[in-house]
């Protein structure tokens, strides 16, 4: 890197830094200060400003607060408040964001609701949020009913946007409520640190957990985006992420619902309809999560996808393989790519754009982060002590977990955690007398490297790197030479076990174009780009890739159903030793393999 893009680069750090860390700081200054107090504020300043754009509809702030102050006193009417909990379940649309401000303008807590769960999962989640009232979507009742029999408790459900059998109608007893200002003591035991939202993990690994976000949590997490992006009221979010996750829920409508700006919703994710969208509502900022930004570069040229006002894209998850193509396809200014989770107090920043980097702390600005990264033992899935107990530094551009300070200081912000609604699950996240007797910290699960100049890079995620022979296979980064190979549209790399074998041998799943590869071919290229031991032993060829909720690929069901052509339908191919090609698994073949005939 030269010396004027270097200089660059440590004033756009520490421009954005200040500016970050300043608003945190005020944050936790305020003790009594809510997102409420801030929608009620720009109510006031700023009424007319469009607050949210939602297919033919535009709510001003003075009618969001409005709205929201509809559900507050429908809450209070319920008896509810301070230390309750509203479940609340809906597709992306404006009445998510009303209901959930409403519930925390009362006082009490929205539990938001992954919109894709069913049956025990869901119940699951309803069971843990210990909420008796659900505020339920019409167009999810189906997906309630599922449940409903696995409660644990009954719940009194509220149907909104349409009526179904057995629930209460919402809509015509919000409308029957006053939109005045509420009281000026209805919020006056609520501090920063009681629950606004439970926002639940993925599950990819189990069932969800409900990770509690204080008003404090909240503020800062759109506080920080806020100052990232450097917004104003006249930037407009698009939002195509589901509003129960963090990221489309939290951080995107919260840099702009906190500076007078607009949030533009879209009920769910369309590569199709995207451009039309984006030049439509005049969007400047949208956010990314996982493989969005892969699915518009596999989609066919679209007339306006030059024509846009975007001046930045935010999010975490942008592969470096197709970091510069996405940029230069949509002509994107600015990328600016994060790291963090829902519940951590790990939070990086890639401020300067720098492809591949989820974010920088140089070494003269450390004292004010509370980051560190770990030596890791794969097979163990521990941190590494040394001789004195304590754990060991990682050297530059080695890989190991990234682990967050814990502490409630509000020179280092980012340091609190919160933990999860369940007790024992928030002690699973702390490992404890890391550098020093007493001290604890938080664990993300993911193994990420820094570098010497102070960049961070996501390795993978604990659980995904995997073992073979003797070697660490990290599966992002096989994931990341089989998407640059032509025809690839997807890739999803894990390591299934072979009896007799040590570790777990690389498998990969894909979505190729036309559903078919050139095994030869691309077999030669991930001998170039691939150290032998990385190179995919399988293959599968998916016609789809199943993903989250968030747009991340699944693991779990790929990884239990292994090779065994007997449980999957689909082609299935063997890096052979012998043939020294891939060559189709049949039941014969997987019989083979699994007799130990041939030494892999």
């Amino acid at each position: 890197m030269g010396l004027v893009k270097r200089i660059g680069n440590e004033i756009t750090f520490v421009r954005a830094a200040l500016r970050s860390l300043g608003k945190l700081k005020a944050i936790r200054e305020d003790t009594s200060h809510t997102f409420s107090d801030t929608i009620e504020k720009l109510a006031a300043e700023k009424p007319n400003n469009i607050a949210i754009y939602f297919e033919d509809r535009a709510l001003t702030y003075r009618e969001y607060n409005e709205e929201a102050n509809r559900y507050a006193r429908w809450v209070k009417d319920q008896g509810l408040g301070r230390g309750d909990v509203v479940a609340l379940m809906m597709e992306n649309r404006p009445e998510y964001l009303i209901a959930w401000l409403g519930i925390v303008k009362a006082g009490a807590t929205a539990a938001l609701i992954n919109t894709n769960l069913t049956k025990g999962p869901l119940a699951h989640c309803l069971n843990i949020s210990n909420a008796n009232h659900i505020v339920l979507g019409a167009e999810l009742a189906e997906n309630y009913s599922t449940a409903a029999d696995q409660l644990e408790r009954p719940m009194t459900v509220w149907v909104t946007g349409g009526q179904v059998q057995g629930a209460n109608d919402l809509d015509p007893v919000l409308a029957g409520q006053s939109g005045d200002a509420l009281p000026a003591d209805i919020r006056k035991d609520v501090t920063q640190d009681d629950d606004a939202l439970f926002i639940y993990t993925s599950g990819t690994t189990g069932n969800p957990k409900a990770a509690r976000i204080p008003h404090v949590r909240l503020s800062t997490m759109m506080a920080a985006f806020a100052a990232g992006t450097n917004a104003t009221e006249k930037d407009r979010m698009y939002v195509v992420l589901p509003l129960y996750h963090s990221a489309g829920g939290v951080c995107a409508v919260g840099t702009t619902l906190t500076v007078g700006g607009s949030v533009i919703l879209r009920r769910k994710f369309s590569a199709t309809h995207f451009w039309d969208d984006a030049v439509k509502y005049k969007a400047t900022l949208f956010q990314y999560i996982g493989e969005l930004c892969r699915y518009l570069l596999n989609t066919e040229k679209h007339p306006k996808e030059r024509k846009h006002k975007l001046r930045l894209a935010v999010g975490n998850g942008l592969r470096p393989e197709i970091w510069k193509p996405f940029q230069k396809r949509f002509r994107i200014p600015r990328v600016l790519e994060f790291y963090g989770a829902t519940e951590g107090n790990v939070a990086l920043m890639n401020f300067d754009g720098t492809p591949g980097a989820v974010g920088r702390i140089p070494a003269w600005a450390k004292s004010k982060f509370n980051v560190e990264i770990v030596k890791f033992d794969i097979e163990n899935e521990q941190p590494v002590r040394g001789p004195d107990g304590f754990c060991i530094k990682a050297e530059p551009n080695e890989a190991g977990e990234a682990l967050g300070k814990i502490t409630n200081d509000p020179e280092t912000p980012t340091g609190r955690f919160d933990g999860y609604a369940k007790k024992e699950e928030t002690e699973k996240k702390i490992l404890r007398d890391v550098f020093e007797k007493g001290d604890a910290w938080f664990r993300t699960g993911d193994l990420l490297r820094q570098d010497k100049l102070g960049y961070f890079y996501f390795v993978d995620r604990i659980g995904d790197t995997f073992r073979w022979k003797g070697e660490n296979v990290a599966t992002s980064e096989v994931a990341e030479a089989i998407s640059v190979f032509p025809g690839v549209k997807e890739a999803n790399v894990y390591g299934v076990h072979v009896p007799g074998a040590d570790g777990r041998a690389g498998m990969a799943s894909i979505v190729a174009e036309n559903g078919s590869l050139d095994l030869e071919k691309f077999r030669n290229q991930m001998q170039k780009e691939l150290p032998d031991y990385a190179v995919p032993v399988f293959l599968r060829i998916q016609p789809e890739m199943e993903v989250t909720g968030t747009f991340k690929h699944r693991k779990v069901e790929l990884v239990k159903e292994g090779f065994d052509p007997s449980a999957i339908a689909e082609p299935i191919y063997f890096n052979c030793p012998v043939q020294k090609k891939y060559v189709p698994v049949d039941q014969h073949l997987y019989g083979k393999i699994c007799s130990g005939e041939f030494r892999l």
